[in-house]
């Protein structure tokens, strides 16, 4: 049964042609009109529902009536949004002028206008009455679609049995549905709501998203170029700091690091320095300061550059083998050693041209590797024979520049210490005329800041990389009685020796052997890199490392045949060169350094006393001081420093001198009587016969020659200490002449000459029982055999 539409009337004319006020509860909208000609009575409503068969009826009818309203409601909400916008437009004090258009028009045009006025009105009626025409069609058509779908829909099927006297047999609507499922399309309705409702939620939550992402990214953006702006307001901070005068020139925060490679902690005891002893009075130090390990000259003076560890900065020793690189660093090979690839981090040089200061690098291992491609303003390549007067002129000469050309970062090499070091030896006659020559350029240097009056503009920084220890032939060991060098490709470092198997595999197998051969002398430690490398040491974290190594005690060293023939240079009381050696456990008193600065960066009380740190600390210290950021490094300590005290606080507390040389140790076998290690003496019994067996300490004779040789052994050698240099000839203190200024190199004392007599002397006597022994305990014996059991020792 279809649904019957009511016959409405439209408006009588005589209403139309009243006034079309908008108040006019009946003509204020042609369209309200329409829709309301068109709504059902209640009746007809209650009608309907009685009369619908199913609930797709009822549904279809109550999407009418919502459709109905829901225009309906918009249109009155357009006619109202109208009315206010027409509103607002003639409060305003400017006159509208569609307004002043359309009455200038008729003015000029009265009599068409007032003529042709009913025509307009009724051509408008017209127009609105065919709109209304068709917007009815449209809604009948749609009505009678909608009813017509739902007519002989499920529900309806369903009613109509059940009104019939009950389900049909194989029915499909009572096979396919139940009466709960009835309104199956309000909940289709329902849930299609839903799904709006939850789609629209979901695109809420994407729109959040996407905004927060791009608040994100714009707060990123912000702190970026805030930190930006603020790395250059500190890279064009050298304007901004205070400038000061001394009178003649303006200073900008101006800093001098000198290192005296070599200079040992307590070489300040022996009375030698006064210029530096008086610089601690007036500075702030700590009584020594650590070397980074090994304790040797380039991976340190990197170290005082970067503030890195040799294991970050690459740099891990005076010679070691990149097996990335499949190359070989070699310090005193300028075409390998100065190769950038070689240099990561960043020095001072390069931190402070990059944040506009000007720097001058006079000689400082690694200056000359242009590093990060970035060059010093001024750089002296290095010369081992520079006299130290031309270094005093070059250091002040920089300070006397004009003031746009004027460095203030000035670093200076001085190398003379440890060669001297390296060659007599740290308690030699030539040291100790070294050291006092040092100590007087630095008193040069000093004057002349004075004379500058820029003592309290310039900071002064004096540092070390590290110490130094006495060597001896009786403090040696051959290589090749400890591990099979034909299973080694490579061998770094010197005197401690890294190991790099030829097959990863025997690597095990070359460190059991190495445990073995090594537990009967205590002065030899052995370590793998990646298993039981000391932490302290900071050396694990670079394959340029080698994964095995051999680490003397200090005064001790290693030597391989190429080199020396241990057991043949003992027989003969040969001396061992050089007579002073580095490079060992960074924290062996014998390896200490220095750290004494002054100036306006260092705002102490004269004399203050810092605690011991490591030179990794140096390099923020040396930023800090002119007002350059350091980049990311291994230190942690930040001017102003905090000082412990004073270092006349404790008299008498000063640094303790180290005994050197070493002393020797003892070994005790379960067989054999005691012996010193420092000899090198067959201390097992053959088993084999007896012309194969050598000389044991249990034998009385042996034992007095053996006592007697190292009794000699250990006075010719008291005066000795560490350098790294192999196999030159042992100068006399006369042969060779220390350069100096004012012809005081060839100044030597009375007491120089009487030791070297007295050494030569033992020299002499050592040697002969030396040979003389070698030649009773070799008699008839195998030189192979005596080698052999020598290992063993």
């Amino acid at each position: 049964m279809s649904l019957r539409s009511l016959n409405t009337t439209t408006a009588p004319a005589a209403s139309r042609d009243r006034s079309q006020s908008l108040l006019s509860p009946s003509d204020y909208d042609a369209d309200a009109i329409s829709i309301r000609s068109e709504q059902d009575t209640d009746s007809e409503d209650d009608e309907r529902q009685l009369r619908a068969r199913n609930s797709r009826e009822l549904l279809a009818h109550d999407r009418l009536v919502l459709m109905e309203e829901e225009e309906l409601e918009q249109m009155v909400t357009e006619t109202r949004r109208k009315q206010e916008l027409e509103r607002t437009v003639s409060n305003l004090p400017i006159p509208n002028p569609l307004r002043m258009l359309a009455r200038r028009m008729s003015d000029v045009s009265p009599s068409r206008s007032r003529s042709s006025s009913s025509a307009p009105r009724a051509s408008t009626d017209d127009l609105v009455a065919e709109k209304r025409n068709k917007r009815r069609a449209r809604r009948q058509a749609k009505r009678d679609r909608l009813l017509a779908e739902a007519q002989h829909g499920e529900d309806g099927e369903l009613m109509y049995e059940m009104e019939e006297g009950g389900m049909k047999d194989g029915s499909s609507t009572g096979d396919s549905s139940d009466r709960e499922d009835s309104d199956d399309v309000d909940r289709r309705g329902l849930l299609h709501f839903a799904d709006a409702k939850a789609r629209r939620k979901r695109d809420w939550c994407r729109w959040i998203l996407i905004y927060a992402l791009i608040i994100v990214a714009f707060a990123i953006l912000f702190l970026t170029a805030w930190k930006l702006s603020l790395k250059a307001k500190r890279r064009n901070g050298a304007s901004s700091r205070p400038l000061v005068s001394n009178g003649t020139a303006i200073f900008a925060p101006t800093t001098i690091i000198f290192s005296l490679d070599g200079f040992r902690a307590d070489f300040l005891n022996r009375g030698l320095t006064p210029r530096l002893s008086s610089f601690i009075k007036e500075g702030v130090s700590p009584l020594y300061m650590l070397p980074s390990f090994p304790s040797v000259t380039f991976p340190n003076h990197y170290t005082l550059a970067t503030g890195l560890y040799p294991e970050a900065h690459g740099v891990v020793g005076n010679t070691f083998w990149d097996p990335t690189l499949k190359e070989e660093f070699y310090y005193t090979d300028p075409a390998r050693s100065l190769d950038p690839k070689w240099w990561r981090g960043e020095p001072f040089w390069v931190s402070a041209q990059n944040q506009g200061l000007k720097t001058a690098i006079h000689m400082w291992p690694g200056s000359e590797a242009h590093v990060l491609d970035i060059e010093p303003t001024y750089m002296d390549r290095y010369n081992g024979k520079e006299k130290l007067g031309n270094k005093v002129d070059r250091i002040l000469g920089f300070l006397d520049m004009p003031d746009d050309e004027r460095p203030q970062v000035i670093a200076a090499y001085v190398p003379n210490v440890d060669s001297d070091g390296h060659k007599y030896g740290p308690n030699s006659t030539e040291i100790r005329s070294t050291i006092e020559k040092v100590d007087r350029m630095m008193d040069k240097i000093f004057k002349g800041l004075e004379e500058r009056h820029l003592t309290d503009i310039v900071n002064v920084i004096v540092v070390s990389d590290h110490g130094m220890a006495t060597t001896d032939i009786s403090r040696l060991v051959q290589l090749e009685d400890l591990v099979d060098l034909s299973k080694i490709e490579h061998t770094d470092g010197w005197p401690l020796v890294g190991l790099r198997p030829k097959h990863p595999d025997d690597l095990q197998d070359i460190y059991s052997d190495l445990v073995e051969k090594t537990k009967t002398n205590p002065n030899l430690e052995v370590y793998l890199r990646d298993v039981n490398m000391p932490e302290r040491y900071h050396f694990s974290n670079n394959e340029r490392i080698a994964p095995l190594w051999i680490v003397p005690k200090a005064g001790w060293a290693l030597v391989n045949m190429k080199e020396m023939n241990l057991k043949e240079a003992q027989a003969q009381g040969a001396v061992y060169h050089p007579r002073g050696l580095h490079g060992y456990d960074h924290e062996h008193p014998l390896m200490r350094a220095i750290f004494i600065a002054r100036g306006p960066a260092f705002p102490h009380k004269a004399n203050s006393r810092l605690e011991v740190f490591q030179n990794i600390e140096v390099y923020n210290i040396l930023c800090d001081s002119v007002g350059i950021s350091p980049a990311p490094n291994n230190g942690t300590l930040r001017l102003p420093l905090k000082p412990v005290g004073l270092h006349s606080d404790e008299p008498g507390a000063g640094i303790e001198s180290p005994v050197d040389p070493v002393t020797s140790y003892t070994l005790t076998s379960s067989t054999t009587a005691s012996t010193t290690s420092s000899i090198i003496i067959p201390t097992t019994v053959s088993t084999t016969t007896p012309a194969q067996s050598a000389p044991t300490a249990a034998d009385p004779f042996s034992s007095a020659v053996t006592s007697a040789v190292t009794s000699a052994k250990t006075s010719s050698t008291a005066s000795d200490l560490n350098t790294p240099s192999t196999n030159q000839p042992n100068p006399q203190p006369t042969d060779q002449p220390l350069e100096g200024d004012n012809g005081e190199d060839s100044n030597k004392s009375s007491d120089g000459n009487s030791d070297s007599k007295t050494q030569n002397f033992w020299d002499w006597f050592t040697g002969k029982v030396s040979k003389w022994w070698g030649k009773v305990a070799n008699s008839g014996k195998d030189d192979k055999s005596d080698g052999n059991s020598s290992s063993a020792t």
